[in-house]
Protein backbone atom coordinates (compact mmCIF):
# COMPACT_ATOMS: atom_id res chain seq x y z
CA UNK A 1 0.00 0.00 0.00
CA UNK A 2 2.95 1.95 0.94
CA UNK A 3 4.61 1.46 -1.99
CA UNK A 4 1.72 2.11 -4.42
CA UNK A 5 1.04 5.73 -2.91
CA UNK A 6 4.55 6.28 -2.64
CA UNK A 7 4.99 5.56 -6.89
CA UNK A 8 1.88 8.00 -7.59
CA UNK A 9 3.15 10.96 -5.24
CA UNK A 10 6.84 10.51 -7.46
CA UNK A 11 4.34 10.34 -10.55
CA UNK A 12 2.55 13.54 -9.59
CA UNK A 13 6.04 15.43 -8.72
CA UNK A 14 7.42 14.50 -12.47
CA UNK A 15 3.84 15.89 -14.04
CA UNK A 16 3.92 19.04 -12.46
CA UNK A 17 7.63 19.77 -13.41
CA UNK A 18 7.22 18.80 -17.06
CA UNK A 19 4.09 20.93 -17.21
CA UNK A 20 6.11 23.94 -15.43
CA UNK A 21 8.93 23.47 -18.26
CA UNK A 22 6.60 23.65 -21.16
CA UNK A 23 4.06 26.56 -19.64
CA UNK A 24 5.50 30.22 -21.81
CA UNK A 25 7.86 32.53 -19.57
CA UNK A 26 6.00 35.44 -17.84
CA UNK A 27 6.78 39.07 -19.64
CA UNK A 28 7.51 41.80 -17.22
CA UNK A 29 7.83 45.60 -18.49
CA UNK A 30 10.17 48.24 -15.98
CA UNK A 31 7.42 51.23 -15.43
CA UNK A 32 7.71 54.29 -17.54
CA UNK A 33 8.74 57.32 -15.59
CA UNK A 34 8.45 60.33 -17.25
CA UNK A 35 10.85 63.56 -16.18
CA UNK A 36 11.81 66.74 -17.72
CA UNK A 37 15.54 65.90 -17.55
CA UNK A 38 17.56 65.20 -20.57
CA UNK A 39 18.02 61.84 -21.65
CA UNK A 40 21.44 60.46 -20.61
CA UNK A 41 24.32 60.58 -23.54
CA UNK A 42 27.89 59.41 -23.05
CA UNK A 43 29.54 62.68 -23.28
CA UNK A 44 28.09 65.44 -21.08
CA UNK A 45 25.91 67.88 -22.34
CA UNK A 46 27.92 71.69 -23.60
CA UNK A 47 26.27 74.69 -22.56
CA UNK A 48 27.38 77.70 -25.23
CA UNK A 49 26.82 81.72 -24.91
CA UNK A 50 27.36 83.81 -27.53
CA UNK A 51 30.72 85.96 -26.23
CA UNK A 52 30.83 89.15 -25.47
CA UNK A 53 32.08 92.07 -27.59
CA UNK A 54 34.83 93.25 -26.51
CA UNK A 55 34.82 97.26 -25.75
CA UNK A 56 36.83 99.62 -27.82
CA UNK A 57 38.79 102.08 -25.86
CA UNK A 58 40.05 105.16 -27.68
CA UNK A 59 42.30 107.76 -25.83
CA UNK A 60 42.55 111.74 -26.79
CA UNK A 61 45.15 113.77 -25.86
CA UNK A 62 43.44 117.69 -25.97
CA UNK A 63 45.99 120.56 -26.46
CA UNK A 64 43.52 122.86 -23.92
CA UNK A 65 40.47 122.38 -20.89
CA UNK A 66 37.60 119.61 -22.24
CA UNK A 67 35.48 122.43 -21.31
CA UNK A 68 36.74 125.65 -23.19
CA UNK A 69 33.90 126.27 -24.72
CA UNK A 70 36.12 125.93 -28.20
CA UNK A 71 38.50 123.65 -29.62
CA UNK A 72 38.91 120.88 -27.57
CA UNK A 73 35.45 120.98 -26.37
CA UNK A 74 34.29 120.12 -29.95
CA UNK A 75 36.59 116.84 -29.85
CA UNK A 76 35.56 115.88 -26.20
CA UNK A 77 31.79 116.43 -27.53
CA UNK A 78 33.18 114.10 -30.19
CA UNK A 79 34.36 111.84 -28.09
CA UNK A 80 30.90 111.02 -26.04
CA UNK A 81 29.39 110.77 -29.57
CA UNK A 82 31.42 107.98 -30.01
CA UNK A 83 31.14 106.49 -26.92
CA UNK A 84 27.13 106.83 -28.04
CA UNK A 85 27.11 105.63 -31.50
CA UNK A 86 29.95 102.56 -30.86
CA UNK A 87 29.55 101.49 -26.97
CA UNK A 88 33.44 102.80 -26.93
CA UNK A 89 34.91 103.88 -24.16
CA UNK A 90 36.64 107.22 -23.90
CA UNK A 91 39.66 108.10 -21.72
CA UNK A 92 41.75 111.85 -22.11
CA UNK A 93 43.97 113.71 -20.89
CA UNK A 94 43.59 117.22 -21.60
CA UNK A 95 45.67 120.85 -20.97
CA UNK A 96 48.36 118.82 -22.96
CA UNK A 97 50.78 122.18 -23.41
CA UNK A 98 53.99 123.58 -22.27
CA UNK A 99 52.38 125.33 -20.15
CA UNK A 100 50.13 123.21 -18.07
CA UNK A 101 52.31 120.10 -18.57
CA UNK A 102 56.08 120.91 -18.18
CA UNK A 103 58.79 118.47 -18.84
CA UNK A 104 56.25 116.27 -20.81
CA UNK A 105 55.71 115.62 -24.35
CA UNK A 106 52.35 114.44 -26.01
CA UNK A 107 53.96 111.18 -27.02
CA UNK A 108 54.88 110.45 -23.13
CA UNK A 109 51.46 111.58 -22.33
CA UNK A 110 50.08 109.08 -25.19
CA UNK A 111 51.99 105.88 -23.40
CA UNK A 112 49.95 106.63 -20.13
CA UNK A 113 46.58 106.33 -22.21
CA UNK A 114 47.83 102.89 -23.97
CA UNK A 115 49.04 101.82 -20.17
CA UNK A 116 44.87 102.40 -19.49
CA UNK A 117 43.92 99.84 -22.39
CA UNK A 118 43.68 102.68 -25.12
CA UNK A 119 43.86 101.07 -28.84
CA UNK A 120 43.77 104.19 -30.80
CA UNK A 121 45.13 107.31 -29.44
CA UNK A 122 43.30 110.71 -30.97
CA UNK A 123 46.10 113.89 -30.78
CA UNK A 124 44.12 117.23 -31.67
CA UNK A 125 46.53 119.90 -31.75
CA UNK A 126 48.71 120.76 -34.73
CA UNK A 127 51.73 121.54 -32.83
CA UNK A 128 51.83 117.51 -31.49
CA UNK A 129 52.45 116.74 -35.70
CA UNK A 130 55.74 115.28 -34.39
CA UNK A 131 54.58 113.95 -31.39
CA UNK A 132 51.91 111.83 -32.80
CA UNK A 133 54.69 110.47 -35.85
CA UNK A 134 57.31 109.52 -32.79
CA UNK A 135 53.96 107.48 -31.33
CA UNK A 136 52.82 106.25 -34.25
CA UNK A 137 56.41 104.85 -35.15
CA UNK A 138 57.09 103.12 -31.23
CA UNK A 139 53.31 101.63 -30.92
CA UNK A 140 52.58 100.04 -34.57
CA UNK A 141 50.35 98.16 -33.33
CA UNK A 142 48.25 101.14 -31.74
CA UNK A 143 45.83 103.13 -34.07
CA UNK A 144 46.60 106.77 -34.38
CA UNK A 145 44.59 109.51 -35.40
CA UNK A 146 46.15 112.97 -35.88
CA UNK A 147 43.88 116.21 -36.16
CA UNK A 148 45.29 118.18 -38.96
CA UNK A 149 48.73 117.28 -39.81
CA UNK A 150 50.02 116.09 -43.16
CA UNK A 151 52.57 113.12 -42.23
CA UNK A 152 50.34 110.33 -44.59
CA UNK A 153 49.11 112.72 -47.64
CA UNK A 154 51.23 111.36 -50.87
CA UNK A 155 51.07 114.90 -52.40
CA UNK A 156 52.00 116.59 -49.27
CA UNK A 157 55.69 118.20 -48.49
CA UNK A 158 56.43 116.03 -45.24
CA UNK A 159 55.10 112.38 -46.37
CA UNK A 160 56.01 109.38 -44.30
CA UNK A 161 54.67 105.89 -44.76
CA UNK A 162 52.87 105.24 -40.97
CA UNK A 163 50.18 102.67 -41.80
CA UNK A 164 48.26 102.77 -37.98
CA UNK A 165 48.84 106.89 -38.69
CA UNK A 166 45.39 108.64 -40.25
CA UNK A 167 45.44 112.90 -40.51
CA UNK A 168 42.02 113.83 -40.18
CA UNK A 169 41.11 117.34 -40.58
CA UNK A 170 37.94 119.51 -41.60
CA UNK A 171 37.75 122.19 -44.58
CA UNK A 172 37.32 124.74 -42.39
CA UNK A 173 38.53 127.06 -45.35
CA UNK A 174 34.70 127.23 -46.10
CA UNK A 175 33.76 128.14 -42.48
CA UNK A 176 35.95 131.08 -42.39
CA UNK A 177 34.51 132.38 -45.39
CA UNK A 178 31.06 132.50 -44.07
CA UNK A 179 32.49 134.29 -40.93
CA UNK A 180 34.24 136.63 -42.87
CA UNK A 181 30.61 136.84 -44.62
CA UNK A 182 29.10 138.12 -42.15
CA UNK A 183 32.04 140.01 -40.60
CA UNK A 184 32.16 142.43 -43.98
CA UNK A 185 28.27 142.49 -43.57
CA UNK A 186 28.18 143.45 -40.27
CA UNK A 187 30.78 145.74 -40.09
CA UNK A 188 29.79 149.57 -40.10
CA UNK A 189 33.51 150.93 -39.98
CA UNK A 190 34.81 147.99 -43.10
CA UNK A 191 37.13 147.28 -40.37
CA UNK A 192 38.07 143.35 -39.40
CA UNK A 193 40.53 141.74 -36.88
CA UNK A 194 41.47 138.59 -36.67
CA UNK A 195 42.54 137.16 -33.80
CA UNK A 196 45.29 135.05 -34.45
CA UNK A 197 46.87 131.98 -32.66
CA UNK A 198 50.41 130.92 -33.47
CA UNK A 199 51.60 131.23 -36.97
CA UNK A 200 51.60 128.06 -39.67
CA UNK A 201 50.41 126.79 -43.02
CA UNK A 202 47.14 126.19 -41.09
CA UNK A 203 46.58 129.29 -39.64
CA UNK A 204 47.69 131.60 -42.32
CA UNK A 205 45.17 129.89 -44.70
CA UNK A 206 42.44 129.81 -42.81
CA UNK A 207 42.85 133.83 -41.92
CA UNK A 208 42.93 134.26 -45.58
CA UNK A 209 40.42 132.44 -46.06
CA UNK A 210 37.97 134.78 -43.61
CA UNK A 211 39.79 137.26 -45.86
CA UNK A 212 38.29 136.02 -49.02
CA UNK A 213 35.06 135.51 -47.28
CA UNK A 214 35.07 139.08 -46.17
CA UNK A 215 36.02 140.80 -49.45
CA UNK A 216 33.78 139.07 -51.77
CA UNK A 217 30.45 139.80 -49.29
CA UNK A 218 31.57 143.41 -49.13
CA UNK A 219 31.92 143.68 -52.46
CA UNK A 220 28.46 142.07 -53.08
CA UNK A 221 26.73 144.58 -50.76
CA UNK A 222 27.80 147.24 -53.21
CA UNK A 223 31.16 148.55 -51.39
CA UNK A 224 34.17 149.63 -52.66
CA UNK A 225 37.13 146.91 -51.75
CA UNK A 226 39.66 149.05 -51.48
CA UNK A 227 37.99 150.38 -48.40
CA UNK A 228 37.74 147.30 -46.88
CA UNK A 229 40.89 146.84 -43.99
CA UNK A 230 40.91 143.02 -42.50
CA UNK A 231 44.10 142.76 -39.86
CA UNK A 232 45.85 139.75 -38.78
CA UNK A 233 47.40 139.84 -34.91
CA UNK A 234 49.01 136.66 -33.95
CA UNK A 235 48.80 136.21 -30.29
CA UNK A 236 51.89 133.16 -30.32
CA UNK A 237 49.69 130.00 -29.26
CA UNK A 238 46.40 128.52 -29.39
CA UNK A 239 45.15 130.28 -26.38
CA UNK A 240 47.06 132.76 -23.63
CA UNK A 241 49.46 131.33 -21.55
CA UNK A 242 50.05 134.41 -19.37
CA UNK A 243 54.54 135.41 -19.72
CA UNK A 244 54.66 134.20 -23.22
CA UNK A 245 51.87 135.16 -25.55
CA UNK A 246 49.97 138.24 -26.22
CA UNK A 247 47.05 138.45 -24.21
CA UNK A 248 44.13 137.94 -26.44
CA UNK A 249 41.71 140.13 -23.95
CA UNK A 250 44.05 142.79 -24.91
CA UNK A 251 44.53 142.13 -28.11
CA UNK A 252 40.58 142.48 -29.00
CA UNK A 253 40.90 145.50 -27.07
CA UNK A 254 43.04 147.01 -29.12
CA UNK A 255 40.73 146.09 -32.16
CA UNK A 256 37.98 147.47 -30.48
CA UNK A 257 38.91 150.66 -29.66
CA UNK A 258 40.94 151.35 -33.28
CA UNK A 259 37.78 151.33 -34.72
CA UNK A 260 37.62 147.97 -35.67
CA UNK A 261 33.84 146.73 -35.31
CA UNK A 262 33.79 143.06 -36.07
CA UNK A 263 36.84 140.51 -34.47
CA UNK A 264 36.76 137.13 -35.56
CA UNK A 265 38.71 134.39 -33.40
CA UNK A 266 40.86 132.08 -34.37
CA UNK A 267 42.00 130.84 -31.12
CA UNK A 268 40.82 128.10 -29.32
CA UNK A 269 38.28 129.59 -27.29
CA UNK A 270 36.33 132.65 -27.37
CA UNK A 271 37.46 135.52 -25.46
CA UNK A 272 36.73 137.93 -28.05
CA UNK A 273 33.14 138.14 -27.17
CA UNK A 274 33.61 138.82 -23.64
CA UNK A 275 35.37 142.20 -24.52
CA UNK A 276 33.35 142.93 -27.14
CA UNK A 277 29.81 142.26 -24.78
CA UNK A 278 32.08 144.59 -22.00
CA UNK A 279 32.37 147.45 -24.50
CA UNK A 280 28.89 147.07 -26.13
CA UNK A 281 27.33 147.44 -23.22
CA UNK A 282 29.12 150.53 -22.37
CA UNK A 283 27.70 152.25 -25.89
CA UNK A 284 29.90 150.60 -28.53
CA UNK A 285 28.56 149.01 -31.29
CA UNK A 286 30.94 145.79 -31.58
CA UNK A 287 30.48 142.28 -32.38
CA UNK A 288 32.26 139.12 -32.51
CA UNK A 289 32.61 135.79 -34.62
CA UNK A 290 32.90 132.82 -32.51
CA UNK A 291 35.32 129.28 -33.62
CA UNK A 292 35.44 126.07 -33.15
CA UNK A 293 32.48 124.93 -31.18
CA UNK A 294 29.20 124.84 -31.96
CA UNK A 295 27.46 126.58 -28.65
CA UNK A 296 30.67 128.90 -28.83
CA UNK A 297 28.03 131.97 -29.01
CA UNK A 298 26.51 131.03 -25.84
CA UNK A 299 29.82 133.00 -24.29
CA UNK A 300 27.86 136.44 -25.35
CA UNK A 301 24.73 136.16 -27.42
CA UNK A 302 23.64 139.77 -27.62
CA UNK A 303 27.16 140.29 -29.75
CA UNK A 304 27.98 137.57 -31.84
CA UNK A 305 27.36 137.28 -35.55
CA UNK A 306 28.29 133.63 -35.87
CA UNK A 307 30.40 130.71 -35.31
CA UNK A 308 32.24 128.25 -37.88
CA UNK A 309 33.01 124.81 -36.19
CA UNK A 310 34.33 121.87 -36.52
CA UNK A 311 31.71 118.59 -35.91
CA UNK A 312 34.86 115.59 -35.89
CA UNK A 313 32.23 112.92 -34.98
CA UNK A 314 31.08 111.50 -38.31
CA UNK A 315 35.13 111.18 -39.75
CA UNK A 316 36.35 109.56 -36.58
CA UNK A 317 33.29 107.37 -36.25
CA UNK A 318 34.44 105.99 -39.30
CA UNK A 319 38.23 105.84 -38.72
CA UNK A 320 37.01 103.69 -35.30
CA UNK A 321 34.80 101.42 -36.99
CA UNK A 322 38.00 100.65 -39.76
CA UNK A 323 39.94 99.74 -36.57
CA UNK A 324 37.26 97.08 -35.30
CA UNK A 325 36.45 95.49 -38.48
CA UNK A 326 40.00 95.60 -39.79
CA UNK A 327 39.55 97.45 -42.77
CA UNK A 328 41.97 100.48 -41.10
CA UNK A 329 44.15 102.13 -44.05
CA UNK A 330 46.69 105.22 -43.47
CA UNK A 331 44.85 108.01 -45.05
CA UNK A 332 44.95 112.18 -45.25
CA UNK A 333 41.51 113.34 -44.67
CA UNK A 334 40.54 116.87 -45.53
CA UNK A 335 36.49 116.71 -45.46
CA UNK A 336 34.22 119.23 -47.19
CA UNK A 337 31.18 120.32 -45.06
CA UNK A 338 27.96 117.86 -46.27
CA UNK A 339 26.61 120.69 -48.49
CA UNK A 340 23.00 119.46 -48.48
CA UNK A 341 23.34 120.12 -44.72
CA UNK A 342 26.20 121.74 -43.48
CA UNK A 343 25.07 121.40 -39.78
CA UNK A 344 24.06 117.73 -39.79
CA UNK A 345 25.36 116.29 -36.43
CA UNK A 346 26.19 112.86 -38.41
CA UNK A 347 27.49 113.97 -41.86
CA UNK A 348 29.18 117.00 -41.74
CA UNK A 349 32.76 117.63 -40.63
CA UNK A 350 32.32 121.68 -40.72
CA UNK A 351 29.57 123.90 -39.95
CA UNK A 352 28.11 127.54 -39.74
CA UNK A 353 25.69 128.80 -37.08
CA UNK A 354 23.60 132.48 -37.44
CA UNK A 355 24.90 134.35 -34.11
CA UNK A 356 21.85 136.07 -32.60
CA UNK A 357 23.29 139.08 -33.09
CA UNK A 358 23.45 138.72 -36.87
CA UNK A 359 20.51 140.61 -38.13
CA UNK A 360 17.94 139.24 -40.39
CA UNK A 361 19.04 140.42 -43.15
CA UNK A 362 22.41 140.02 -43.17
CA UNK A 363 21.70 136.32 -42.07
CA UNK A 364 19.87 135.79 -44.96
CA UNK A 365 22.61 137.27 -47.10
CA UNK A 366 25.26 134.49 -45.46
CA UNK A 367 22.62 131.68 -45.96
CA UNK A 368 22.42 132.73 -49.76
CA UNK A 369 26.54 133.16 -49.43
CA UNK A 370 26.96 129.21 -48.14
CA UNK A 371 24.07 128.19 -51.35
CA UNK A 372 26.66 129.71 -53.92
CA UNK A 373 29.38 128.09 -52.42
CA UNK A 374 27.30 124.57 -52.02
CA UNK A 375 26.66 125.54 -55.88
CA UNK A 376 30.33 125.65 -56.63
CA UNK A 377 31.82 129.17 -55.63
CA UNK A 378 35.34 128.62 -55.33
CA UNK A 379 36.99 131.95 -53.79
CA UNK A 380 40.59 130.37 -54.04
CA UNK A 381 40.36 131.11 -57.57
CA UNK A 382 42.71 134.02 -59.71
CA UNK A 383 43.16 136.61 -59.51
CA UNK A 384 45.22 136.44 -56.32
CA UNK A 385 48.44 137.73 -55.61
CA UNK A 386 50.13 137.37 -52.22
CA UNK A 387 50.96 139.80 -49.39
CA UNK A 388 54.23 140.95 -51.14
CA UNK A 389 52.33 141.12 -54.27
CA UNK A 390 53.97 138.38 -55.85
CA UNK A 391 51.00 136.62 -57.94
CA UNK A 392 50.00 133.29 -56.69
CA UNK A 393 47.04 132.31 -59.06
CA UNK A 394 46.21 133.75 -62.55
CA UNK A 395 43.32 135.58 -63.39
CA UNK A 396 40.91 132.27 -63.61
CA UNK A 397 43.54 129.86 -62.17
CA UNK A 398 41.54 127.52 -59.39
CA UNK A 399 44.34 126.59 -56.62
CA UNK A 400 45.10 123.17 -55.99
CA UNK A 401 44.73 121.90 -52.94
CA UNK A 402 48.74 122.06 -51.84
CA UNK A 403 48.42 125.92 -53.01
CA UNK A 404 46.14 125.98 -50.47
CA UNK A 405 47.41 124.21 -47.68
CA UNK A 406 51.03 125.57 -48.24
CA UNK A 407 50.21 129.25 -48.61
CA UNK A 408 53.21 130.82 -47.75
CA UNK A 409 52.24 133.97 -46.92
CA UNK A 410 49.07 136.26 -46.24
CA UNK A 411 47.21 137.21 -49.46
CA UNK A 412 47.67 140.91 -50.51
CA UNK A 413 44.71 142.86 -48.80
CA UNK A 414 45.49 141.77 -45.65
CA UNK A 415 47.47 143.10 -43.01
CA UNK A 416 49.86 141.20 -40.29
CA UNK A 417 52.99 139.12 -40.17
CA UNK A 418 53.16 136.45 -42.63
CA UNK A 419 55.94 134.41 -41.08
CA UNK A 420 57.35 134.47 -37.19
CA UNK A 421 59.64 137.18 -36.84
Amino acid sequence: MRKNFARLAMFALVLMLVLAACAPAAVTEAPVVETDAPVATDAPAVVTEAPVAEQFVFGLLMVGPYNDNGWSQAHYEAGLYLEEKLGAKMIYLDKVNPADRPGTTPDQLAEELVAQGAQLVIFNSDDMKDASTTFAKAHPETYVIMASGDQVWTDGKTYEELPNLMNIMGRMEYGKMMAGCAAALTSETGKIGYLGPLLNDETRRLASSAYLGARYCWEQAGNDPAALEFKVTWIGFWFNIPGVTLDPVQVSNDFYTTGYDVVISGIDNPVNLGEAQKLSAEGNKVFGVAYDYVAACDAAPEVCIGVPYFNWGPEYLKAITSAQDGSWSSQFIWAAPDWSDINNIDTSSVGFVNGPALSTEDAAAVDAFVAELAGGLDLWTGPINLQDGTAYLADGEVATDQQVWYLPQLLEGMEGLSAPE
